[in-house]
């Protein structure tokens, strides 16, 4: 039981490095190309596309990944999520988050 008091703060500073490792104007660079869909802000014009913006990002992770793994299906998406590196994917997330 002791060893994993001592393991936790290590593993929240790790959780932590790697929830800061994001990069917003990384990610508001490569939405460019999500804004034809999504919005230019995150909020989608056309009513069946899903407003980004403000959502939490490891949802925004979850489903990114989800698509380029092809667990979650949508052939509009998939081209664009296989071009995304795992750091596209969470800058991406951090962006979107981080609008209101």
């Amino acid at each position: 039981m002791q060893r994993w008091v001592y393991a936790l703060p290590l593993l929240a500073l790790a959780w932590g490095q790697h929830a800061r490792a994001a990069d917003i104007e990384a990610g508001k660079a490569k939405a460019a190309v999500c804004a034809a869909c999504h919005g230019v802000d995150g909020r989608a014009q056309i009513p069946h596309y899903p407003h980004l913006a403000g959502q939490n990002a490891a949802y925004l992770l979850k489903q990114m990944s989800a698509f380029k793994e092809g667990s979650r299906q949508e052939p509009l998406m998939a081209p664009f999520m296989a071009m995304l590196t795992e750091a596209d994917m969470e800058n991406l997330a951090a962006y979107y988050a981080s609008l209101k």
